[in-house]
């Protein structure tokens, strides 16, 4: 279910542990300089900036020209950006978590030339200011602050406040916890391209129902915490689209047809000009999608683009690593790239700018997962994909004429999972490795022939290798006919002629994958031990609905069936596995996930009791009429349409069916599955007499990582339980 999604936030949030060595070798975030040559980074305090070919390192920015006046440290920041000319610093500092993202803190302004530092938003509350830009020409920043937007003279420091109708559930120039969590919606205004205007959302949250939290653990009286939080069959928040012309503070609105209680704005930008611009709106059920120019002088719109689906249509942030910003403009705006799965294939399309002509780019029985870089001068794309194994990752590019062939760029001996963070022009990238046997290394190349920048610095020379590794990667065809990626990891010294217990990893929603060909994507982060050395198998398999490269009608299958197509899928590959596997012990099957991992953790022990015997189950949504809108709506329709996939979905419908040893786990302080789910399901354990061990965490959420001790806590409550009910060793 959600990001940090149910889907999402299961593999980047909870998976943190198992992949941080992985993470620490990625192709990060770089702040490329704009001619794609060289890069910035903090040392010491000081903003460096590094060519890329000659590692030769010149100080842009001093320590000591961060010191505010009155203080004897420079700021602390990670943070920062400048202004097209380099004259101006912005950096970001003294920030406070939003829900799931640290958006929110103090901003500094520093004049290069003047060494001059001074705080933004002088006046108004500390830590409360939000996306704060500079503009264009370097004359002004603006900025949101409790809901509000303003601006700032950076001359004068004069700030303007351009709304005032802002509150915590009508929200101008950010969004509410729906829009962040399920459409990647959190920087809400835009400067146009002269700096005379500022487009912005304004989202009405003041009709949705308010989900009650309590806070219970940090003073002796409870506090009531509201969020804001739109359950499946609540409309969605009316939003509106304006433009504030900064010379008279009049804000002009867009004029979007249809209700906005039946519609999703999730992109806006300027269309390439200041004159107007570009969104896109997708319907309550999220399978038609319509792009429109609006004139911000008259408010007027023209629809010039449609697209529907029979299930669903993902928007910018589920192809772009979370991020629904900018639009890909090519030909001096003549051009734009599109991204759908209208042909049955995730692919990436060139369309006119009057949406009256489109030429297929990336043509072929495969999907991309994300473009990496558009090279316009040179006209490439660059993307990431794998047409031939869905479990890794490879960058290719294309002409983006259509008539180019696909090139592969990354090493075809160089088996796994590759990911880069291309410069501008691509010209050079950060490469990063890995695979389930390889320990994940990185380097700088060149592109596009691939080639590392320092050869004694290389991947391929620098390679480490652990040849005795005990993960095997597997293809398991159900009696359905259906072939599902997986992988095992099996016990030091195995001998085929025991028995083992096996434990099943499990995610199984549209929103994340678990079978990835990378460096531990397969270590069981919450385990206090080796697994393989106590004696157990592991085991994951990928069922459709997932988001692997397989194809729109593989991830699309599970269109109105979570929570049994997915738990279809799981149980038929484990008995097919058990039917040809002698070695796994029959009598000793555990699984266990968490969030949406957590929910097919339930259903696949109440379902399949003959199966499963052992389960662990961590902020699972235990009744889907319990989640938010935008995520169940999306993959499972409107419940007024179909609540009997509602209700047959959700792990609270089979609880009766429970027979095997289940250990149910949630935070009490989860905003995204709250803690109604956990006590509806309580209830209906407690109803039919079932027995079973729960675990509340007290304030914390769907992470449950908050608090002294609390993960030790997990991880020790979490082993205790599978080795007392699922015994380790071989037998």
């Amino acid at each position: 279910m959600s990001t940090i999604k149910l889907k999402f936030s299961c593999l980047v949030i909870f998976l943190f542990i198992s992949i941080s060595l992985f993470s620490q070798f990625r192709a990060k975030e770089i702040n490329w300089t704009p001619d794609g040559n060289a890069y910035l980074q903090l040392k010491d305090g000081n903003i460096v900036r590094t060519d890329v070919k000659t590692n030769d390192e010149t100080t842009i920015v001093k320590r000591e020209q961060l010191i505010p006046t009155g203080s004897d440290s420079p700021l602390s920041f990670n943070i920062y950006s400048f202004s097209p000319d380099y004259k101006t610093l912005l950096i970001f500092t003294n920030t406070a978590k939003v829900w799931r993202y640290h958006t929110r803190g103090d901003y500094w302004i520093l004049d290069v030339a003047s060494n001059q530092l001074t705080q933004l938003g002088k006046g108004l509350p500390s830590q409360s200011l939000m996306f704060a830009k500079i503009s264009p020409d370097g004359k002004n920043a603006a900025y949101v602050s409790e809901h509000n937007l303003y601006v700032e003279d950076l001359s004068t420091h004069k700030i303007t406040q351009l709304t005032s109708d802002g509150t915590r559930k009508f929200i101008n120039g950010t969004f509410d916890w729906v829009y962040e969590e399920e459409l990647g919606c959190r920087d809400g205004f835009r400067w146009s391209p002269d700096s005379k205007m500022i487009a912005f959302w304004q989202v009405d949250a003041t009709k949705i129902r308010d989900y009650y939290m309590l806070n219970t653990t940090d003073s002796p009286y409870s506090r009531i915490i509201p969020v804001e939080y739109p359950k499946v069959g609540q409309p969605p928040s009316p939003v509106r689209i304006g433009v504030i012309m900064l010379n008279t503070d009049n804000i002009k609105w867009m004029d979007i047809p249809g209700d906005p209680q039946e519609h999703y704005l999730p992109r806006m930008e300027w269309a390439d000009n200041s004159n107007e611009l570009v969104l896109q709106q997708l319907n309550r059920k999220q399978n038609e999608s319509k792009l429109f120019y609006c004139d911000v002088n008259t408010g007027s719109t023209t629809n010039f683009y449609t697209e529907d689906d029979k299930a669903w249509i993902d928007i910018k942030s589920r192809w772009n690593n979370d991020d629904p910003m900018g639009w890909d403009w090519l030909h001096n705006g003549k051009d734009f790239l599109w991204v759908s799965e209208k042909d049955g294939w995730r692919h990436i399309f060139l369309v006119s700018r009057d949406g009256k002509k489109e030429t297929l780019i990336t043509k072929g029985n495969y999907d991309i997962e994300n473009i990496k870089c558009i090279d316009d001068k040179n006209n490439y794309v660059y993307f990431m994909a794998s047409p031939n194994n869905a479990t890794q990752l490879y960058l290719y590019r294309v002409k983006m004429d259509g008539k180019g062939k696909l090139e592969l760029l990354s090493p075809a001996d160089m088996v796994g999972t590759h990911d880069y963070n291309i410069s501008p022009g691509a010209k050079y990238a950060m490469h990063s490795f890995s695979n389930y046997k390889t320990f994940p290394a990185r380097e700088w190349i060149s592109l596009p022939d691939h080639k590392p920048l320092d050869a004694n610095k290389s991947i391929a020379k620098n390679m480490k290798v652990n040849e005795n590794s005990n993960i095997e990667y597997f293809k398991v065809t159900t009696e359905d006919n259906i072939t599902l990626d997986g992988w095992v990891v099996k016990p030091d010294n195995f001998d085929s002629s025991k028995k083992y217990p096996v434990v099943f990893y499990v995610y199984g929603e549209p929103g994340s994958s678990t079978v990835g060909d990378r460096y531990r994507a397969q270590s069981n982060f919450l385990y206090n031990g080796n697994m393989s050395k106590d004696g157990y198998i592991q085991i994951s398999v990928d069922n459709r609905g997932t988001p692997s490269l397989r194809g729109a009608a593989w991830r699309k299958s599970i269109y109105g069936q979570i929570g049994r197509l997915n738990i279809h899928d799981q149980a038929m590959a484990a008995k097919k596995l058990f039917a040809e596997n002698s070695y796994l012990d029959t009598s000793r099957v555990a699984v266990w996930g968490w969030s949406g991992g957590g929910s097919s953790t339930l259903n696949l022990m109440f379902q399949y009791p003959d199966i499963y015997k052992t389960g662990i189950s961590i902020s699972a949504v235990d009744n889907l009429l319990f989640y938010d809108n935008i995520y169940e709506e999306r993959y499972m329709g409107l419940p007024q349409d179909n609540m009997d996939n509602y209700i047959k979905g959700s792990p609270i419908y089979y609880a009766k069916n429970l027979r095997g040893n289940l250990l149910f786990i949630h935070g009490t302080g989860d905003d995204n599955v709250q803690y109604d789910n956990a006590e509806a399901m309580l209830n209906e354990l407690i109803k039919y007499n079932k027995t079973f061990q729960f675990m509340p965490y007290p304030n914390r959420t769907h992470s449950i990582s908050e608090g002294a001790g609390t993960r030790e806590h997990l991880s020790s409550l979490y082993t205790a339980f599978l080795r007392k009910n699922c015994p380790p060793g071989a037998r």
